[in-house]
């Protein structure tokens, strides 16, 4: 089946976290339509490892980046090695993301918060504003995805740092939508539930984690990594070219109850 406004093909993607969980996720569905890959994370050999494997399965273009997001020297050099490798970039999708310590409001302390919202929130501002302002020099558009999380609309007791971060991920992804329409550069907020991943499966093989699945998600299941693939081509895709602003939730109904 032809479906060209999915087509990725040319494009480069920067894909923050994604060499594990839901940001590998992202980054093989965008190789899958065709955009060639830069994964950026802490772990060198980890992203190393995830390129090589989506290279040798979709023959794209990959590159792996170690970057602290939270770093501003690591983000400038990381935006610099892509546009010396690639020449530009046309998706940015920014994963990266902290869960922070579970403690109540009056023990939380500045470190906590500060080190929480500095990577959900401040990094993507920091980011985008690297990224946005090569595509708009450029000239031909581009493609920001923020994810968020389901904890931006409702919130959980003892995540403060968590919830206000990834809320106000989805209101900066709203004022990037309003401020770079005019470059033709969409931004939308991706806000992932409960997905697979390695980091969630020993809460959700305990009891305690069988019995949240069984009661809170009306899907009864947890999301699987490749359902994070067809929401990831659209947002990068001209399919979505008059969706700017939007927050898209993936939890398999949670929010609804």
């Amino acid at each position: 089946m032809d479906l060209p406004y999915f087509d990725l093909t040319g494009k480069v993607a920067i894909v923050t976290g994604g060499a594990t969980g839901i940001g590998r996720g992202i980054a093989e569905g965008l190789a899958d339509a065709g955009a060639d890959i830069v994964i950026a994370a802490r772990r060198l050999e980890k992203c190393k490892a995830a390129c090589e494997e989506i290279s040798n399965r979709t023959g794209v273009k990959t590159l792996p980046c170690q970057c602290d997001i939270t770093e501003k020297h690591d983000i400038h050099a990381l935006v610099d090695g892509v546009l010396e490798t690639f020449g530009h970039v046309d998706i940015l999708a920014n994963n990266s993301g902290s869960g922070g310590s579970e403690r109540p409001i009056l023990e939380t302390d500045e470190e906590d918060w500060d080190n929480t919202v500095n990577t959900n929130l401040k990094a993507v501002f920091t980011l985008s504003k690297a990224v946005v302002g090569k595509m708009r020099d450029r000239g031909k558009g581009g493609k920001i995805i923020n994810v968020a999380s389901m904890g931006a609309i409702i919130a959980w007791p003892n995540m403060s740092a968590y919830s206000a971060s990834k809320g106000g991920c989805v209101q900066l992804t709203k004022v990037m939508g309003l401020e770079w329409a005019r470059y033709n550069i969409q931004a939308n907020a991706i806000l992932p539930g409960y997905f697979d991943t390695p980091m969630s499966k020993r809460l959700f093989s305990s009891d305690v984690g069988k019995k949240m699945i069984k009661e809170r998600i009306p899907m009864r299941r947890l999301a699987r990594i490749e359902e994070i693939k067809g929401l990831a081509i659209l947002l990068a895709s001209e399919a979505s070219n008059f969706m700017t602003g939007s927050a898209i939730v993936i939890d398999g109904g949670y929010i609804c109850l």
